[in-house]
């Protein structure tokens, strides 16, 4: 019987319980003990779900209240010093500090730098390592985990990340090569996997993801060394798994491991399979990712068969079907989703319905009699979607054909647009802003459902939605603020509000995501064409500009990033669905602009995210990305200023491109990496403005006035003081508003404190 397992499942839960559990704790309003017993449940419940849908061996520790390699630099005992004491008292005190940052009972930490995994829109946790580094079971996560399982009568496979990916996804905070620490972390790593084995572990997952990623001799070294080592210690079956793109020149690597097994991603590589299979010892499993755990769209089963059945042929029991990679980045369950029209639904699956999709093709290299009735019922699902009028519309192909390069250039380089803008505008020396959202509210969330609900009339809404904004305006203007926001009270999520207003996009109600921590998001579907059929935020940027005489920067996200946190249909190239985007967003800059709003962000924070993992591939990737970006900004006059966000990405390979898109200011994540982040904006010698994030939104903490003047000094030292703008890291709309305005009053004075050292060193 062909065996069907799992990389990993989403741990949010169907309806978020996870996310409201941490909420209550982080908020005093639950006990640890209640967090627990949610995550328990939550365990159990995957479990059961995933062999109700025909997995033989789901994993277990791919659980995490945070995040997974947190997850593993704290049960290695890779915690920086200014954390241990908060950690050794309280051990979920100290994790949910290097995560989030704390500022209480005489602590004041910071959290570790943030960013994103390979090319998805899931955010990990930094680790911060140092030469000397010692390394120690801190815990028995794994190990509790996978006994809890086997409790329930479930056996599962417990999952880590691996040595070398750990380390070479960390940074060290003195230089040195993370990679010299191997053979200190490496007797932990035995000590773990000895005692997975003793407590009953048949196989562990070690995920090596980095082996798709263009890698050096030192790398290459340290796998060798690594795995050789594991390999003479007591453990069980080794599965070593690579996910988000081809071996390519690390086949030879990979298959040489002295491991029991490799997974390898057939839905991005599919063309590898037969180098795999040619080059995998004869006596090592090849788990075959077939199904796409990073989209929702139905699998062509016929063509996974194909790659199925050829593996098959020649690995016999030695193949096992899994997912491309962990369904962390899919929704749980596509039976909740109700609402969506029958059509619609027939096209989707979620984390469960791909897992089907798995026993069924398994079910059809073992000849079961009901396997052809499925595969019958998913190919005529397959061809109602290609041959749906919904999908293609001709007129968005003409458009696209008619695009010339003219349409992604500005009017005039930047030196006169910054004139012309500096004329308009009339901002003083480091203008102060923010990036967008304001605190998001229970009263207006709950505002926001009772809308929906029809609790709350249209004209009630409206009304409650201009209170709110008339207010954020009027504190932004109390505090100081140079350039202001209207604060998107309307929107729920800066990619799902602009899916909901363009045609081509639908929309789950429990679709959800995490994108880091608690963070959840429900992305939406693109299925066909895009367009706008009316303008989508022009009435309440116009309405905020209607209450104030100072610049009023109208809101919108930048195609890349509409795509990368979309499910994206699969039928076209991503570059042309991201020109039908960026067509669509042109369209609404010139309405902003023709109503006068003379500042236009256009929010990007995805363009690094898409970059493929192998460096061959860049080029052509950021061509048509950055053409797309200025596809959506490069229609306006030169007076209109257009500004770009970017956040928790590192920029210092794309800097180029990044200087490309011809933004006149970009702002930028640089608080938690106290400014690194900005050394590539100086190396290269940014030509344009910056907006280097002084305040880190995503944790609790609020900054005073000195802590962010030390960054902004940190920034004057290496830019222009006319490039610099004075901003927080992100959006405003996780933060309460007594945080947030003790932070931006903060912002605003150490602003203009450096407006007078300014003025003092010019006069000087």
């Amino acid at each position: 019987m062909t065996t069907v397992t799992n990389l990993g499942f989403p741990r949010i839960g169907a309806k978020r319980e996870l996310k409201r559990a941490l909420e209550a704790y982080w908020s005093g309003e639950s006990s640890a003990q209640s967090l627990q017993d949610t995550a328990r449940a939550l365990r159990a419940r995957h479990w059961q779900l995933q062999r109700e849908a025909g997995v033989d061996v789901p994993p277990s520790n791919d659980f995490s209240f945070y995040d997974q390699v947190l997850d593993t630099a704290f049960l290695f005992d890779a915690i920086p010093a200014r954390y241990r004491a908060l950690a050794d008292a309280d051990a979920l005190a100290g994790y949910f500090a290097l995560a989030r940052g704390v500022q209480r009972d005489g602590h004041d930490l910071h959290a570790l730098e943030m960013t994103k995994w390979f090319d998805t829109n899931y955010h990990y946790l930094v680790p911060e390592l140092q030469a000397g580094q010692g390394f120690a079971l801190r815990g028995d996560k794994p190990l509790a985990e996978y006994r809890e399982a086997r409790a329930l009568g479930i056996q599962t496979r417990p999952v880590l990340l691996g040595p070398v990916s750990f380390l070479l996804l960390s940074k060290t905070v003195d230089g040195s090569p993370a990679l010299d620490l191997l053979d200190a972390l490496l007797p932990v790593y035995a000590e773990l996997l000895g005692a997975l084995k003793e407590a009953g572990a048949d196989w562990v997952q070690l995920d090596e993801p980095v082996l798709v990623q263009d890698l050096d001799d030192a790398a290459r070294a340290a796998f060798v060394h690594a795995y050789a080592t594991l390999a003479t210690a007591p453990r069980p079956k080794v599965l070593v798994a690579t996910y988000f793109g081809a071996l390519e020149d690390n086949l030879a690597l990979a298959a040489a491991l002295p491991v029991d097994g490799l997974h390898v991603d057939l839905v991005r590589a599919p063309e590898q399979l037969d180098a795999v299979i040619k080059a995998l010892p004869a006596d090592r499993v090849l788990s075959a990712g077939l199904v796409n755990g990073r989209n929702i769209w139905r699998t062509h089963l016929d063509n996974a068969l194909v790659l199925a059945r050829y593996a098959h042929g020649h690995l016999g029991d030695r193949l096992w079907l899994a997912p491309s990679c962990s369904l962390l980045h899919s929704p749980v369950d596509l039976a909740l989703e109700t609402k969506l029209d029958d059509e619609l639904r027939g096209w989707l699956a979620f984390s469960r319905q791909k897992l089907q999709e798995l026993r069924l093709l398994a079910d059809a290299i073992d000849g079961a009699p009901h396997a052809e009735a499925g595969l019958a019922e998913a190919r005529a699902r397959i061809e109602s979607r290609r041959q749906s009028p919904r999908v293609h519309k001709p007129a968005v192909a003409a458009r696209l054909a008619a695009l010339t390069p003219a349409d992604a250039q500005r009017h005039s380089r930047y030196p006169q647009r910054h004139l012309a803008q500096a004329a308009a505008l009339k901002l003083p020396r480091f203008p102060t802003t923010t990036i967008g959202s304001f605190p998001q509210t229970l009263e207006v969330r709950e505002a926001r459902a009772r809308n929906k609900s029809g609790k709350l009339s249209d004209a009630d809404y409206d009304a409650f939605l201009a209170t709110q904004t008339e207010h954020c305006v009027r504190v932004q203007e109390q505090i100081g603020l140079d350039v202001l926001v209207h604060g998107e009270f309307e929107r729920n999520d800066m990619v799902e509000y602009f899916g909901e207003q363009l045609d081509g996009f639908a929309f789950t109600r429990n679709g959800w995501v995490q994108s880091y921590g608690s963070r959840c998001v429900k992305p939406p579907v693109i299925y066909g064409d895009v367009t706008r059929p009316q303008p989508m935020t022009v009435r309440w940027s116009q309405y905020a500009q209607s209450l104030t005489d100072r610049p009023m920067k109208g809101m919108l996200t930048g195609p890349v990033t509409v795509l990368q946190w979309s499910f994206v249909r699969d039928d076209q190239s991503r570059a042309d669905t991201c020109r039908q985007i960026a067509l669509a967003l042109r369209d609404e800059v010139l309405d902003l602009e023709a109503a006068g709003i003379g500042v236009i962000q256009i929010d990007e924070p995805a363009i690094r995210e898409g970059l493929p993992l192998r460096r061959a591939q860049w080029r052509e990737y950021l061509d048509w990305a950055v053409e797309a970006f200025r596809i959506s900004a490069s229609g306006v006059r030169d007076a209109t200023q257009i500004h770009t966000h970017m956040c928790y990405s590192e920029f210092n390979d794309i800097i180029h491109s990044v200087a490309a898109m011809d933004a006149d200011v970009i702002s930028i994540e640089t608080s938690r990496s106290r400014m690194e982040l900005l050394d590539a904006f100086v190396r290269f010698q940014y030509p344009n403005e910056i907006g280097p994030g002084v305040y880190d939104i995503h944790s609790p903490r609020v900054p005073d006035k000195e802590e962010m003047l030390a960054l902004l000094r940190k920034a004057a030292e290496v830019l222009r003081p006319e490039q610099i703008w004075v901003n927080p890291d992100c959006g405003l709309k996780t933060r309460g508003w007594k945080e947030t305005r003790a932070a931006l009053d903060a912002l605003v004075a150490a602003a203009r404190q450096l407006r007078e050292e300014s003025a003092d060193a010019n006069a000087a």
